[in-house]
């Protein structure tokens, strides 16, 4: 898999996350679901987004790289 394929897988399972857990948020809406959300549901996407954010510039530095040497 290269990068911008996994740049769109990982973007796709963010927008799936955040679709199912929205869809769980209409059952569930006690304080332990905000705790959950909190703890995880929104650190995984903080983090999600930035990987994404990491995978566009390494694609552009490789993208240089590539340039500069010719190919």
């Amino acid at each position: 898999m290269g990068m911008a394929e996994g740049r769109a897988a990982l973007g796709k399972s963010v927008k799936q996350l955040h679709m199912q857990w929205s869809e769980t948020k209409t059952q569930w809406r006690d304080g332990n679901a905000r705790t959950f959300e909190q703890r995880f549901i929104t650190q995984w996407e903080l983090d999600a987004k930035a990987a994404v954010s990491g995978m566009d510039i390494m694609a552009h530095v490789l993208q240089r790289i590539k340039s500069d040497c010719g190919e």
